[in-house]
Parts: C-alpha cells; structure tokens; sequence
C-alpha cells in the first residue's frame, strides 16, 4: 500500500509546519530508555514560563499492540491501546483517562491509497460520533470532518482541502 492522503488531521500538516514546528519557547528535557523487551519509559519537563509541567510515558509493544501509559503533572492517568493491522489497512485505538468516565473513546481508522477513513466513538451513555473521510493522492487531498450528538444533532461540519508539489503547499480550512 503506498501512503495516499492519510487522514483528515493530516490535511494542511505541512503547511501548518512552515509556520510553527520548530519555533517554541518553551524549555523541554527528555530523557528515554529502551528494553529489550520492547517496552521504553520516558520522562520530560517542560517549562513554560513560570510553570513546570512534567510526565512519565511508558509504552510496551507486543506484535500488532501497543499499549501507551502516561501519568502527568497533575496526576492524571492517560492510556492508550492501539491495534495495529487489525485488517489489511485498518487500526483500532482505545483511550481513556483512568477515573473519568466520559473520557473513554474507541477509534477506527482505515489507510488506502486513495481514501483515509476514520471513525470515533465517545463510550458514554449520550456519545457524540465522529466520522472522517478523505479522498485524494499525495498531491491534491480534499476531506471532511462530521460529528453527530446522539440525540440527534449534527454537532460539527468541517471541510479541507490540500494542494502539495515541488514549488507549493496550499491548504484551506473551512
């Protein structure tokens, strides 16, 4: 499978890099170790301003899964489990905040050559359900952005667009 339009968070990524990535004036420290086993624990500190915030990351991979645990500054305790190839060009991704039950998501995404498709699903009694689809090449990629209150509300409605080559990146957000 070649790489295609990706998904719609993808869309406009490297225009939106020409103008932030690489400029921050926040004071980050890093510090990761990796295992033999597979599993690799990070630990940061970020200074912004007058505030330190820090986190520890461990993540454990073993074939197709990879489970993401971090505990922040705050104490708050975020997972992530993520189903790789779970079918040919598609993977799940569970996350939840540990002790807050409306933060509890599974996502589906699918990777073709020409289509990037995802779904979101918020795992509470009134979800709001997210669906993304893109169509496009590695050149021109248009793609829209809808969620759904279950109550039946169309809550969001967005529409991009992206136009990359040599000379040009372009992307319009709607």
């Amino acid at each position: 499978m070649g790489k295609g339009p990706g998904l719609y968070s993808d869309i406009g990524k490297r225009a939106r890099d020409l103008f932030y990535r690489d400029h921050l004036s926040d004071q980050k420290f890093t510090v990761t170790t990796y295992s033999q086993t597979g599993v690799t624990l990070t630990s940061s500190r970020t200074k912004k301003g007058d505030i330190f915030l820090a986190d520890i990351n461990t993540q454990s991979k073993h074939k197709n899964i990879t489970t993401d645990v971090k505990v922040d500054t705050s104490s708050n305790l975020f997972t992530t489990v993520t189903v790789e190839e779970l079918a040919l060009g598609m993977k799940a991704i569970l996350s939840f905040r540990v002790a807050d039950q409306r933060s509890r998501k599974l996502e589906v995404q699918y990777l073709h050559n020409y289509a990037g498709i995802s779904s979101c699903d918020g795992l509470t009694a009134n979800p709001i359900v997210n669906f993304s689809g893109v169509v496009g090449n590695n050149t021109l990629t248009l793609g829209s952005d809808l969620s759904f209150d279950t109550r039946g509300a169309l809550s969001k409605c967005n529409f991009r667009a992206s136009f990359t080559n040599v000379d040009l990146i372009a992307s319009l957000t709607l």
